[in-house]
């Protein structure tokens, strides 16, 4: 993984210019992994499309009569939707270089901790993000059915392709973010930005948080979706503040004793 030199002022502090140039080079690097990723997912398409509308071939199969299926209105529909699902892959495929470039982002500083507590993230936050994607993988064709199960007997249920795939690869990539909440809770609490107190007692407003993002990231209108997202973000977030207080606990039992010292006080230093 590449890493940026920050220039700073005598007092240790980045220059707004430099923040931007960082956060260019940072989105630049993801960009170009994100779009590696996408020719992964052109070459392969027709085996992810066939995996992502094998739901639809199951309900069908299942129905006497009706047919259930995608369908393209437009004549760019199909070209619109291959490259639609093609980045959705490319994201996934690069996560542990976007995940990286983000928290070298958050992270202002350098320091040999610091690079340590990177790579601990990745580790830890790769492995979460694609648990997610494929919780959700597993769990599209349960939804699919719900939803599809409202349609009257003999009627023909033919999905817009784009829509299909947009409720798929949304309700997947919503829950790859999601598993991601108590690594980033539990990294920062790590550098020391995030007390697990103050994570404590601003839970009413981080669940409210997490309901909003649920709402606007589920691709459906309904509340059971949204609730079915928030469910297990909710979850997590307490998890992450248990972590985060044994973390703080040891930091309190090998904090040297001078560190307690008042400003005007001499250290036994």
């Amino acid at each position: 993984m590449p890493s940026f030199r920050r220039h700073r002022d005598p007092e240790g502090r980045m220059s707004l210019g430099d923040h931007l140039r960082e956060l260019r080079n940072r989105v630049t690097i993801a960009a170009v992994a994100i779009l590696l990723g996408a020719v992964v997912g052109w070459v392969y398409y027709n085996q992810i499309i066939n995996a992502l509308t094998k739901p639809l071939q199951d309900l069908q199969a299942s129905r006497a009569d009706g047919v259930v299926n995608i369908n393209f209105a437009g004549m760019t529909d199909a070209f619109a939707l291959q490259l639609t699902t093609s980045l959705f892959v490319g994201v996934i495929l690069a996560s542990p270089v976007w995940l990286f470039q983000i928290w070298g982002f958050i992270v202002p500083g350098l320091t040999k901790k610091e690079k340590l507590i990177a790579r601990l993230f990745v580790v830890a936050a790769v492995p979460l993000f694609l648990a997610g994607c494929f919780f959700a993988f597993i769990m599209v064709p349960k939804a699919v059915a719900v939803l599809l199960g409202f349609t009257p007997e003999g009627a023909y249920n033919l999905q817009d392709g784009s829509q299909y795939l947009n409720f798929v690869l949304k309700f997947i990539v919503a829950f790859g973010c999601a598993f991601l909440l108590p690594v980033f809770l539990v990294a920062l609490n790590l550098v020391g930005i995030l007390p697990a107190r103050a994570m404590l007692r601003s839970w009413r407003p981080a669940v409210m948080i997490i309901f909003v993002f649920a709402a606007i990231m589920t691709p459906t209108p309904d509340a059971y979706t949204m609730i079915f997202l928030a469910s297990p973000m909710i979850a997590l977030y307490f998890a992450s503040i248990g972590v985060a207080f044994l973390l703080d606990r040891r930091k309190e039992e090998t904090k040297p004793d001078w560190l307690d010292v008042a400003d005007d006080e001499a250290s036994a230093l």
